[in-house]
């Protein structure tokens, strides 16, 4: 049916009078915000229908493949069976941030037998404008940037074959970019007879980095082509290149915290850092930044976020200590396996108070995380001076605590909330939108000492800070009801442009979610990141800032999941108990005395230390105890020194040898 009028319809569905222009931001009626949910439909059917269009009476086609959901209330149709091709799209749904997911079909169209898959988080902007390519990005991006995207198709690639998909990262059309982030339109099946390897990859981006602004990417990238060489081999010189052209910029952070008990709760269960009282001088305040949202039963909630926080500070200080030290870079796999460790330790911590006191099922405490640590490891720059800094930002979270990055252009949600509702979408049992209308489908699957910390999923991202943005970590005081999708450019860009500081926007942001949610605690902890060598003056003082850069030249021109279900869980309010930690560490993280690592490309294999060895950093023979590092132990020793000393009598002769005996 040709359209007449655009029109869209509010979600709320008590609203007396829903219809709306397309374009408008709230509803006329009701003042609920409006949700312009753009879709790819998929197939060749869908390619034939013009714009202009309305199809099943609800999808407005804006562009060729392009449509418009009017009546984003309304559940999708789903059928009852779930077609073979979306499969993939629901195992892989922890790549969501490069990755489309599964809306819905719209079938027997115009007698065709045929059904039209529709995908959302697709890269198509809040107008309905599709993201570029990278072809059509390359020329205007920066040497990093021109890296970056292709240490992330190389991340993509081994997850995607696994399920038969490599072919997707092989189609131009289908890789769009926005901003930093590369992100598919689309999953295509490999043909069974085509076997897709490096040699085909490296084949596919010669003809772009011919051109590439980073020299010795054409080299990376000639070895793909002509050699068999590993995939590990090509991971380590990429992200070796990568960090050498990151550290070409300067880097200053800004960090803020506050948490504030809400307009309901009778206590505040949620724990930050950094917050009000935070030490100013402090030199893990640049480089960490933590959200816990508690949740138990007596005297529960605000003591597991507690500790929690006391916890990770404490072994960021001793990993960020031992990173400095090391003479050759780290590699992402390495300091990802530390930081899992690290909220291991968290987890059994929990775990072992939550036994002491003989808590049992909706008793125990436990705490959601969100965490975010920039890791400063010295490297040689692309152009040959040494930089403190090569950028990356390691972020983990358990639970339905959230990280955003915001820029100017674009807000993008970058971790996944572990509830039911996602639960049932990694299984396959269901597509999102219809797993959200569960009546638990926000229930917890999995949080901080619920369970041992070897039944935990973990997953630590990395990421490069290039570009100005701010990091936003909050809980669900403020994320609910997709707040932050709707207010950040009224909340964040002032912070970009030098209008507000980061400690008047965490005000402004706990002030907006008190007036909109309400209902629950909340912590707000904002990164501002400028990598820009432009210096914005701030309205008022602000937090003393680490500038962390050297003297600058100029430049020149997962997936086997588990397949027994996950339980909701489910925790009754906590008490006003506090927690008193003193945890503090005599630890200096001055990097202007440490020697510069030396950096070439292609660079010399680093290998990972065998498991027998321990870690680079701090791994010892006690790490069986919490399945982490000796650096861990050290955190149980101190914060629960009874506790410890009881799982230690319970090793072997030999072991208990090393377990600390006092304080």
């Amino acid at each position: 049916m040709i359209s007449t009028q655009l029109i869209i319809y509010c979600i709320n569905p008590r609203c007396n009078s829903p219809i709306n222009p397309i374009g408008d931001s709230v509803c006329a009626t009701c003042q609920t915000p409006l949700v312009h949910r753009y879709l790819w439909a998929t197939g060749s059917l869908s390619a034939k229908i013009s714009p202009g269009m309305r199809v099943a009476q609800r999808y407005e086609v804006i562009s060729p493949q392009i449509w418009l959901d009017t009546q984003p209330g309304l559940p999708p149709d789903v059928p009852e069976e779930l077609p073979t091709e979306v499969i993939s799209y629901l195992r892989l749904y922890q790549k969501r941030l490069h990755l489309p997911q599964a809306y819905g079909f719209v079938n027997n169209l115009e007698g065709d037998t045929t059904d039209i898959l529709l995908l959302e988080n697709v890269p198509i902007d809040e107008r309905g404008n599709i993201y570029p390519t990278i072809v059509e990005a390359w020329e205007q991006a920066t040497a990093v940037r021109q890296v970056y995207w292709l240490w992330q198709i190389l991340q993509l690639w081994t997850p995607l074959s696994e399920l038969g998909l490599s072919r997707s990262l092989l189609v131009v059309k289908n890789l769009r970019v926005e901003g930093w982030c590369v992100r598919l339109l689309e999953l295509y099946q490999t043909p069974a007879d085509e076997k897709l390897s490096l040699r085909n990859l490296g084949e596919f981006w010669r003809f772009w980095v011919a051109s590439a602004k980073a020299k010795w990417l054409q080299k990376i990238v000639q070895q793909m082509c002509e050699t068999e060489v590993e995939l590990e081999t090509i991971n380590i010189q990429l992200n070796n290149l990568l960090l050498a052209s990151a550290a070409e910029l300067p880097l200053v952070l800004k960090v803020a915290g506050s948490t504030d008990i809400g307009q309901i709760m009778a206590q505040n269960e949620d724990a930050c850092y950094p917050n009000a009282l935070s030490d100013l001088d402090e030199p893990l305040l640049h480089h960490l930044s933590i959200v816990c949202d508690g949740i138990g039963g007596h005297e529960g909630g605000e003591v597991a976020s507690k500790l929690a926080v006391q916890s990770v500070k404490l072994q960021i200080r001793a990993l960020l200590k031992e990173v400095t030290e090391q003479t050759v870079l780290v590699p992402p796999e390495l300091l990802q396996e530390q930081l899992e460790a690290s909220l291991r330790v968290v987890n059994n911590l929990i775990c072992t108070r939550n036994n002491e006191q003989k808590r049992q099922g909706k008793e125990r405490m436990a705490t959601t995380i969100v965490m975010a640590v920039q890791v400063p490891q010295r490297v040689q720059t692309s152009t040959g001076w040494q930089s403190n800094n090569t950028h990356e930002l390691y972020l983990a979270n358990i639970g339905d605590s959230r990280a955003y990055w915001i820029t100017r252009n674009y807000c993008q949600l970058l971790t996944v909330d572990d509830d039911v509702a996602t639960r049932e979408v990694r299984f396959a049992k269901s597509l999102y939108r219809k797993a959200l209308l569960r009546a638990d489908a926000s229930a917890l699957t999995q949080a901080l000492g619920t369970r041992d910390a070897e039944s935990m999923r973990l997953k630590i991202q990395r990421f490069i800070v290039e570009e100005d943005g701010i990091l936003l970590l909050c809980s669900d005081g403020l994320s609910d009801n997709n707040l932050v999708e709707q207010s950040w450019q009224d909340y964040a860009i002032p912070v970009l442009t030098g209008e507000l500081t980061v400690e008047d926007a965490v005000r402004n942001w706990i002030d907006l979610a008190n007036e909109k949610n309400g209902h629950d605690n909340i912590s707000v902890v904002l990164t501002y990141c400028r990598v820009s060598p432009e210096y914005l003056v701030p309205v008022t003082p602000v937090l003393p800032e680490e500038i962390i850069e050297a003297q600058i030249q100029k430049e020149p021109e997962e997936l086997e999941e588990q397949e027994e279900l996950e339980e909701p869980i489910s925790f009754t309010e906590s008490s006003q108990a506090l927690l008193d930690l003193d945890l503090d560490l005599d630890l200096d993280l001055d990097l202007s005395e440490e020697p510069p690592l030396s950096f070439e490309v292609p660079p010399t294999l680093i290998r990972k230390p065998k498991r027998g060895k321990g870690l680079v950093m701090v791994g010892g023979v006690l790490a069986l105890l919490v399945g982490g590092t000796s650096l861990g132990l050290f955190a149980w020793w101190q914060i629960n020194p009874q506790g410890f000393q009881q799982m230690c009598r319970q090793l072997p002769q030999r072991v208990q040898q090393v377990c600390p005996t006092g304080k």
